[in-house]
């Protein structure tokens, strides 16, 4: 699966969504920066098929598909959209989510299923409260739940805290999975991201060069897809 946004852009207001291009598909993750409180639920929500944007097209394997793109992807933690009651303990998100997704959501169940995926020991924890990286974890585990679901779109990971790799690398899992992942984030966790892969490649072609004196490799960014400008859902 391939979702193409071609110079999507919504609003005309301070926080409305400026002109963004970007492509997410199967097997693949690709973070995008939007910053402001709107602009990454208004992002998030074109990408998905929620929204029609003002300006622009947004296509699912070369087509406009509106209907069709919010059956196969997933608006996973949107704020004010699709992010779970901050008071709800994770074990309630987890049963409304399993309800949903057609599988069995007595305690029983969800229990196994928090255990399943070692996320017992947070159960009876607020959801708000819940470590970051396990939030993140848990609610894109709940969405691949649901019948049909090829794509994730994880909107602002960043605002629980936490190390933006932590994050990253749960997205990166999924797409691995065969998962086609769009996270939405600020340009500071971006940058983070960025910054982290050269390090990493730099680490990489320092110890290809001791291991094979000689021979010099090509340092192989990750590419991070960026706007042309500037839960259950």
């Amino acid at each position: 699966m391939k979702v193409e946004l071609d110079a999507v852009g919504k609003g005309r207001r301070e926080h409305a969504l400026p002109v963004t291009s970007a492509v997410f598909e199967s097997g693949r993750v690709t973070l995008v920066a939007a910053e402001t409180e709107q602009r990454p639920t208004v992002l998030g929500l074109i990408a998905s098929g929620r929204m029609r944007p003002d300006t622009g097209r947004v296509a699912i394997d070369g087509r406009s598909a509106a209907a069709r793109l919010r059956r196969r992807v997933a608006l996973v933690d949107a704020p004010e959209v699709s992010e779970p009651e901050p008071n709800v303990t994770l074990a309630g998100v987890a049963a409304e989510e399993l309800m949903f997704a057609g599988r069995r959501s007595d305690p029983i169940a969800v229990r196994r299923w928090l255990d399943e995926h070692a996320l017992g020991e947070a159960a009876s924890v607020p959801v708000s409260n819940v470590d970051p990286a396990d939030r993140v974890r848990a609610l894109c585990e709940l969405a691949v739940l649901r019948k049909g679901i090829e794509g994730l779109v994880l909107v602002s990971p960043d605002r629980h805290g936490g190390p933006p790799a932590a994050w990253w690398a749960i997205a990166e899992d999924f797409a691995a999975r065969g998962l086609a992942v769009l996270v939405i984030a600020g340009q500071a966790s971006q940058s983070a991201l960025v910054e982290r892969a050269a390090v990493v490649e730099r680490a990489g072609e320092s110890k290809r060069r001791d291991e094979t004196p000689g021979i010099a490799g090509r340092p192989r960014l990750r590419r991070f897809t960026a706007p042309s400008k500037g839960g259950r859902v």
